[in-house]
């Protein structure tokens, strides 16, 4: 990704389809570094998946998620030793990918978000934030991106701006402030990626 200027990815044209890793469904990977890393190398990936029934997750050696409902009822996960409720009401969920996770659904098929970054080379944080009117935002990652999930928004960062429709996303220019401006209210994800 370009850090001198806002990377912009549009939901209708730049993202893409690819079945996950254990066959059993379809992801819309958003962006992934290094770019053309496959499920197996890469060092972190963005993507939204459809789950339509209940069953195993794919494992990924090495490798920490995060997991945030997007559409639908939500989810129960059973994580290696613990079952965790996950609907579109509840922050962002972190564990490892690489312990054995099985997902029932609570009432039908639901869209979510998933944040993987590789543990020797990368850590991340998100955050679901909603905003009206004017927000300004700061981060310490190496990397902040901004996911869209509803309403519009205006960014601007570094005298540069950009602006997001629902399902959009874009990489900052700078490790610097980002000013968020909205006219009526909108959902984003902020995707915080730093090196290990």
């Amino acid at each position: 990704m370009n850090d001198r200027s806002w990377t912009i990815l549009r939901s209708a044209t730049d993202y893409r389809r690819m079945p996950w890793k254990n066959g059993g469904g379809e992801t819309v990977e958003i962006t992934v570094f290094p770019e053309g890393a496959t499920v197996s190398d890469f060092d972190w990936r963005i993507s939204m998946a459809t789950v339509a029934s209940d069953g195993p997750f794919s494992s990924f050696p090495g490798i920490d998620r995060t997991l945030s409902i997007l559409e639908g009822e939500g989810m129960v996960l059973d994580i290696a030793d613990r079952t965790v409720r996950l609907t579109g009401d509840d922050a962002p969920l972190p564990f490892p990918a690489d312990v054995a996770t099985a997902a029932r659904l609570i009432a039908g098929a639901i869209t979510d978000l998933n944040v993987m970054t590789k543990r020797s080379a990368f850590s991340h944080r998100v955050r679901k934030i909603t905003i009206s009117g004017e927000q300004r935002l700061s981060s310490d990652a190496d990397r902040l991106l901004v996911f869209c999930h509803r309403g519009d928004v205006a960014l601007r960062a570094d005298g540069l701006d950009v602006k997001l429709s629902a399902l959009d996303m874009a990489a900052a220019p700078t490790q610097g402030p980002v000013e968020l401006t909205c006219e009526g209210e909108a959902q984003l994800f902020l995707i915080e990626i730093s090196n290990a």
